[in-house]
């Protein structure tokens, strides 16, 4: 078997961290269960590029017990668990291509090694196994009949390939589902990303001026846990729509030159580039904390500090310090990538079930109906959502309302009135 970990002697404390995230993920873990008896993947070949973390391992496993073949590599450089990997490789024979700290280079050559053994189905997270396949071309790209895209980085980037009439396979856009953008991207990130901070950090929050530069489901999560923690939090955002929700939510909003002066603790969470530029560097703060909790390492101008900076040195695990011409310091944790992932272990397993819940049961559907489908970007169904839904309330132990007949009727007439 082909793979390219770090070390198969961590294997054992890998499989440890899979069997305690798996008890967190009921939902996923009942899948495969049910999978392993019916293997409607049955031969299916499914490229993965995904954080290779012990919540993703679940899902993996999962597909494998129903029937997928699969390979795995890593959606950024610095979200793998070189553990994980190696467990799912020497413990479960699943292929993977990922080791932490991987260079360009070899990031793109795993994403190579995970399509060659043609897929039908791709799983992505970022577009960046899509977006190579689309630049390739050829007899692997032919082949492959539909994808899942698991962030919303990538459903823009998919989207915009669907717009210039170039997208080649149909793909479920599994970040838009209700069960995932509602709680992956606001709890899941919210917590994530203020553990990633702590962790670097071990700053005290309270008291802290933090800014939140977008304000979509992820950035309020960030904001909701800052305020929880007793942060005096600013949201800086360009939709004015946003700005006035982040306003009512009790959030200061303001431009980014005022963020820039004004904030001690700054993570951007908008999914587009160079938000946070040299002249907001030179504005900032001695002492000001930059994080990012978007998918790409693009959102902080991290290429512009280098070279502003007159000196740089590593302080503190992953916290880089940044001195400028006038004597301040800037840190950057994580080198500018996902601070949740490269400063912590990612999102907790409760939301990530529902989101990988989501992925498995759009890759069955796809192997069902992908052949009808156009080559577009698509909600997830909404039966699916729905299903995720109620499997997950059925084991927290919470049951929802029925309605009645009658009330079935009211709702679907029009006739009834003052």
């Amino acid at each position: 078997m082909d793979y390219h970990v770090r070390d198969l002697a961590l294997a054992p404390e890998g499989r440890k961290k899979i069997e305690w995230v798996a008890r967190e993920m009921p939902v996923v873990s009942a899948i495969g269960e049910e999978w392993k008896k019916t293997r409607p993947l049955e031969g299916l070949k499914v490229a993965a590029c995904l954080h290779v973390t012990s919540e993703t391992a679940v899902l993996m496993l999962a597909l494998k017990k129903g029937g997928a073949q699969i390979r795995l590599c890593a959606s950024n450089p610095l979200s793998t668990q070189d553990e994980v990997a190696a467990s799912l490789v020497s413990d479960f024979e699943i292929p993977v291509f990922a080791i932490r700290g991987e260079d360009r280079d070899t990031y793109y050559r795993h994403i190579e090694e995970v399509v060659s053994f043609s897929p039908q189905i791709t799983m992505d997270d970022g577009a960046d196994l899509v977006s190579y396949l689309h630049k390739e071309g050829g007899p692997l790209l032919e082949g492959v009949w539909g994808g899942t895209e698991e962030t919303t980085t990538g459903v823009i980037r998919l989207r915009s390939l669907a717009r210039s009439g170039k997208l080649a396979y149909p793909i479920i856009a599994v970040n838009d589902a209700d069960t995932k953008h509602l709680f992956d991207n606001r709890y899941g990130t919210g917590q994530s990303t203020i553990e990633g901070i702590l962790r670097a950090t071990h700053v005290l929050l309270a008291g802290k001026r933090f800014v939140v530069v977008g304000y979509g489901w992820c950035g309020r999560g960030i904001a909701m846990r800052a305020r929880g923690m007793g942060a005096q939090v600013a949201v800086v955002e360009v939709d004015p729509i946003r700005a006035l929700e982040a306003f009512m939510d009790g959030n200061l909003v303001m431009s980014m030159d005022e963020a820039a002066e004004w904030g001690e603790v700054l993570v951007t969470a908008t999914g587009n580039v160079s938000v946070i530029r040299r002249e907001h560097f030179l504005k900032m703060r001695d002492g000001a904390i930059l994080s990012n909790a978007g998918h790409f390492n693009v959102e902080i101008d991290v290429e512009a500090l280098e070279k502003l900076c007159v000196n740089k040195r590593k302080i503190r695990g992953m916290i880089d310090e940044y001195t400028l011409p006038d004597g301040k310091r800037i840190f950057l944790l994580g080198e500018g990538r996902l601070v949740n992932l490269s400063c912590a272990e990612g999102h907790p397993p409760e939301v990530m079930d529902l989101s990988f819940a989501n992925q498995a049961l759009s890759v069955l559907y796809l192997k069902k109906n992908a052949s009808t489908l156009p080559k577009d970007v698509f909600k997830v169904p909404e039966e699916i959502d729905r299903q995720v839904a109620l499997m997950k309330l059925g084991h927290l132990g919470v049951k929802v309302e029925t309605m009645t007949e009658r009330q079935k009727q009211y709702l679907s007439s029009w006739e009834e009135g003052t």
